[in-house]
């Protein structure tokens, strides 16, 4: 079965804690802290895989959950590192959360980290000093919460097949490629996006079937707007036209309008032209044919007439359409144009780690906000007392304690991090 869209639950694995521990052995007086650190939480990884060609899998398992980290142990033993989790998606898959992207998997092999294991606590080991030789503090491994996050199959494809419902896309798919879509005389036969690839000369196609629109498709009518999304990687489009059509160019504007609608980059992909079915048909029949469609398609255009049935024009359309491939392929991707107006400052890394604000909400609660303290401060073993003793030294060192003290914090404040 075909699945594009699917919706999961996301957790990488918690940091596993660490330990407070002191030597004891026959013979070594203060024999001094021992606890060993936690182990790091698994990560959540996405790779694309080209043998995967659909997200059906995940309708059965929708929690991908990492290992997560082990605690430390006496005489300095590590926590074990929890497994990461490897998930295999189709190339082409994207990743939402909240309905933004934040992921694109768009090639062959490419990884990426879901959501990011939780760092191990370091045990009371870690923390002896020349001052301090028998501290009783050990951080808590961080903890990951599950997320949920949306995975959708946009498909890529060098050539997508638009048309009218029964245009003859499938037909054409199946003549010049190896694929075996449904065929029938009646609309909405195809129900799901097939791929194809048809050999051209010495090089190949990549061919997508995209179900047929109807007009509304882009406003959910139809099928359309299950679909349409499937078109927006493919680099150039065939658009089918039925010569059978009562009017060849309303069907080929409902389509341009749809396209539009939906994205208005779509309405500028590379196109060729494609009037379909043209076997028992009259030269003046198709002459009439590409005269209306010469007065609505854009500019330079490519208009071809095909029959699938018979194999008439289809060796001219597939050089054509390699031509018009080819040609997109060497055009660089335009780049996002910045808004000359706002000025944006890149800190470094550490700049960046170690930056802090503390906000003022309601009367007498203050929220300290920051990548560094709140690692901090998810470490912090707040049940110990020594442990919440360090954060605050922390945040004194940070200078969080002088900004708390200038914004009037007193005894008995709630202060959030």
């Amino acid at each position: 079965m075909f699945v594009d869209r699917v919706t999961v639950r996301v957790k990488a694995g918690s940091g596993g804690d660490g330990s407070v521990s002191f030597r004891h052995e026959k013979f070594v007086e203060k024999g001094g802290p021992d606890g060993g650190d936690g182990g790091n939480g698994g990560d959540v990884i996405l790779v694309a895989d080209p043998n995967t060609n659909t997200l059906s899998g995940f309708r059965y398992k929708q929690e991908l959950f990492a290992e997560n980290g082990e605690a430390g142990a006496k005489r300095k033993r590590h926590g074990k590192n929890g497994a990461d989790l490897r998930i295999k998606v189709p190339v082409g898959t994207v990743v939402l959360e909240d309905d933004k992207q934040i992921g694109d998997l768009a090639e062959n092999g490419a990884e990426f980290v879901v959501d990011e294991g939780g760092r191990g606590g370091f045990g009371n080991a870690h923390f002896i000093s020349s001052t301090r030789q028998a501290p009783k503090i050990a951080e808590i491994g961080e903890r990951r919460e599950p997320r949920e996050m949306t995975f959708e199959l946009k498909l890529l494809a060098d050539v997508g097949l638009v048309g009218l419902p029964n245009a003859g896309k499938s037909t054409f798919l199946s003549v010049v490629s190896n694929a075996r879509p449904e065929i029938a005389d009646y609309p909405f036969t195809t129900l799901t996006p097939n791929l194809g690839v048809a050999t051209v000369g010495e090089s190949t196609l990549l061919i997508a079937d995209i179900p047929g629109l109807i007009e509304g498709a882009s406003q959910g009518k139809g099928l359309g707007d299950q679909f349409l999304k499937h078109i927006e990687r493919t680099r150039v489009l065939l658009h089918l036209v039925d010569i059978y059509d009562e009017d060849v160019v309303k069907a080929y504007e409902t389509i341009r309008g749809e396209l539009a609608a939906y994205n208005p980059a779509l309405a500028k992909r590379p196109e060729v032209v494609v009037i379909t079915k043209i076997e028992g048909h009259t030269k003046a029949d198709i002459s009439t044919a590409t005269d209306l469609l010469k007065q609505v398609v854009p500019p330079k255009t490519p208009i071809r007439a095909v029959s699938s049935q018979a194999g008439t024009g289809i060796k001219e359309l597939l050089f054509e359409t390699l031509a018009a491939v080819t040609k997109a392929s060497l055009k660089p991707r335009a780049l996002k144009k910045v808004d000359d107006s706002v000025a944006v400052i890149e800190l470094p890394a550490s700049a960046k780690d170690d930056a802090w604000r503390v906000e003022r909400r309601e009367a007498g609660v203050f929220v300290v906000r920051g990548v560094k303290i709140e690692g901090f401060a998810a470490r912090t073993n707040f049940d110990s007392g020594p442990g919440l003793d360090r954060l605050k030294v922390i945040m004194r060192k940070m200078g969080i304690m002088h900004e708390l003290e200038r914004l009037g914090v007193k005894p008995g404040n709630t202060v959030i991090v």
